[in-house]
């Protein structure tokens, strides 16, 4: 079967297709809903603004926690440098088979793992920091401590002059992040639903 992957032939002999990405998006909520935060991804305008302050010319490593279906995973690599990587991190491994399925690109390592891990797995993958780090997951509905870890192992693989991009529902997730970095910029995005807070928060 020309043009088909074996997964696909078998759904459709079974009468079935593969879920689309909404479809996937739609049931990783329904299944794990403190990690997935949202019921629908993240819009274009949103993901241009939060995307605005990265110098691509200048990047090597970006690691992205909480990809779901590649939302932000796809316009990454399509601004990414051909000699730079992409580390994907979801401790959903439905979501890592649909990325693993449906993105061909040698830049994209994708990773079914915790952020809270962030250090060794950019290490066992042979990097030593990150140039960004950026993230989605609901960090004021993560069990306690946890989004603190994820700041604390954030801040430490990243390189000096590096940033860690944050978009959350919720202005909560300053209070957790801020005392870990040495600046925070800070946006709202309207155009996105829900409307979004935009959070840049940078190592010196």
């Amino acid at each position: 079967m020309t043009g088909f992957s074996a997964d696909r032939a078998a759904n459709m002999k079974r009468g079935k297709q593969a879920p689309g990405p909404l479809a996937m998006f739609f049931r990783g909520f329904l299944k794990h809903p403190v990690m997935v935060g949202s019921i629908i991804p993240s819009s274009k305008t949103l993901i241009k603004r939060m995307l605005a302050p990265v110098d691509w010319a200048n990047t090597k490593l970006i690691v992205e926690y909480g990809p779901g279906v590649g939302t932000f995973t796809r316009p990454i690599l399509d601004r990414l440098a051909p000699d730079a990587t992409l580390v994907a991190i979801d401790t959903n491994p439905d979501f890592c088979d649909y990325l693993k399925r449906t993105i061909t690109d040698s830049r994209l390592q994708i990773v079914n793992g915790s952020a809270a891990d962030v250090r060794e797995i950019v290490a066992d993958l042979g990097f030593d920091q990150a140039d960004y780090a950026i993230s989605g997951l609901p960090f004021s509905t993560l069990p306690a401590g946890v989004g603190a870890e994820i700041a604390k192992a954030t801040q430490a693989v990243l390189k000096p002059g590096g940033a860690f991009l944050v978009y959350q529902f919720r202005p909560s997730v300053r209070d957790i992040i801020e005392p870990y970095f040495d600046r925070v910029d800070h946006a709202f995005e309207p155009i996105n639903v829900p409307p979004a807070q935009l959070w840049w928060f940078r190592k010196s």
